[in-house]
């Protein structure tokens, strides 16, 4: 599991957020008993990869290195705008402070700069969720797809937010499909391959 001290490398990520649900419980055509957690993967470039780090419990405690260094990337950004890995680590501070607006304003600087990073995107998406705009989620994670259609990350969470968030269960099982067309070895956070939880809601479905 990464820790919340470990800094991106220059140019890179520090984490990519995953949309995690709990399985264990269906109803008719649809997934009752939801949990829906934020995780995040551990620094290092695994960004196009589903994968379970720290979770959402731990958002909006930052240390008191964290917080000195979340004032110090502030006075970045505001003396070089221009500063790419700046926006982005502020992005992820204000992220793990769970500050979404300011998060979103970050990630957005970062990737007018740079917009093809998918992982950033992936980020920026979690936060539009976290700040109660499914639909920017959505184009977020949209985006972050069409930069690299083989995002695992970016799929997973698109069927998260279009089955929870807007009901919108064929829209899931299409974004689900599509993981699986990448990569049909895919697994949710917990474990559960992606193919076998469209084989359950499919199955419901015709119950």
């Amino acid at each position: 599991m990464a820790s919340q001290t470990e800094q991106s490398p220059a140019g890179g990520f520090k984490k990519e957020t995953v949309l995690l649900i709990g399985l264990g419980c269906l109803i008719i055509g649809f997934l009752s008993g939801i949990i829906f957690s934020i995780y995040k993967t551990p620094a290092g470039g695994e960004g196009a990869h589903i994968a379970a780090g720290q979770p959402e419990s731990q958002v909006g405690k930052l240390t008191a290195e964290q917080s000195q260094h979340l004032l110090q990337l502030e006075l970045e950004v505001r003396k070089n705008p221009e500063n790419i890995e700046a926006w982005t680590n502020l992005g992820h501070l204000y992220f793990d402070s769970d500050q979404a607006e300011k998060a979103i304003s970050a990630y957005t600087k970062s990737l007018a700069l740079a917009p093809n990073n998918a992982d950033v995107l992936t980020d920026l998406g979690v936060m539009y969720r976290r700040a109660g705009d499914s639909q920017q989620a959505i184009a977020s994670f949209d985006r972050a797809i069409q930069v690299n259609d083989k995002h695992e990350t970016s799929r997973f969470n698109k069927g998260i937010v279009l089955l929870y968030d807007l009901k919108d269960q064929p829209g899931a099982i299409a974004a689900w499909q599509g993981l699986v067309s990448v990569n049909p070895m895919a697994t949710a956070p917990n474990g559960q391959l992606v193919s076998e939880i469209l084989k359950e809601i499919q199955d419901k479905k015709m119950n």
